[in-house]
């Protein structure tokens, strides 16, 4: 899964959707990215999923019921489907959304029950996030260490985060679980 963000966040980077300050890192590039950007593929998804398998080794009761998960399921679908409506085209926005629709819906169909534990990880994970994330995109420093361009996105911000880094985060490691789970990609299902 994290191939598949990697070619994003090339084309991406490609495309000026965001970029980086060159302030701020070392100056080893492999196809046009950050070495810093490499390694955050695989310091940031370790460190995140390690929460989730935590929460469910310590807490394995920890899960929202099959009602709840379902009602934020689809408010997360209608949500993310009128943002995408009203801002078809800004790519960052567009695909992310789209991405997270489809693979909301995709393992709905195949483990609703992965959603009542990665609902309620998640807000956990969300916590590290926000601290990352917002001091990359410009919290507590200077200048930021990753722009973004707001013609690509909504433009709307938590702090200095762009909205749809919930999301994109959110996939890339709802992602991985699944690929992971041998019971989630069997044909025998």
């Amino acid at each position: 899964m994290d191939s598949i963000y990697i070619i994003w966040d090339i084309i991406f980077t490609q495309l000026g959707v965001w970029g980086f300050n060159e302030k701020y890192i070392i100056g080893y590039h492999i196809f046009n990215l950050p070495i810093e950007e490499w390694l955050f593929f695989i310091c940031i998804p370790y460190a995140s999923l390690f929460i989730h398998y935590s929460m469910l080794k310590i807490f394995p009761d920890w899960k929202f019921s099959v009602f709840n998960t379902k009602i934020i399921f689809y408010l997360i679908i209608l949500t993310l489907l009128i943002l995408t409506i009203i801002n078809f085209g800004k790519l960052y926005t567009t695909c992310c959304f789209l991405s997270t629709i489809i693979l909301l819906y995709w393992v709905s169909i195949k483990k609703m029950e992965l959603l009542q534990t990665f609902f309620l990880s998640y807000l956990f994970i969300l916590i590290p996030f926000f601290i990352i994330n917002g001091i990359l995109t410009g919290t507590f420093i200077i200048d930021q260490v990753v722009w973004y361009n707001n013609h690509h996105n909504m433009g709307i911000r938590l702090g200095t985060i762009p909205f749809e880094d919930i999301f994109y985060g959110f996939t890339l490691l709802l992602g991985i679980i699944i690929i992971s789970d041998k019971k989630l990609i069997s044909k025998k299902q």
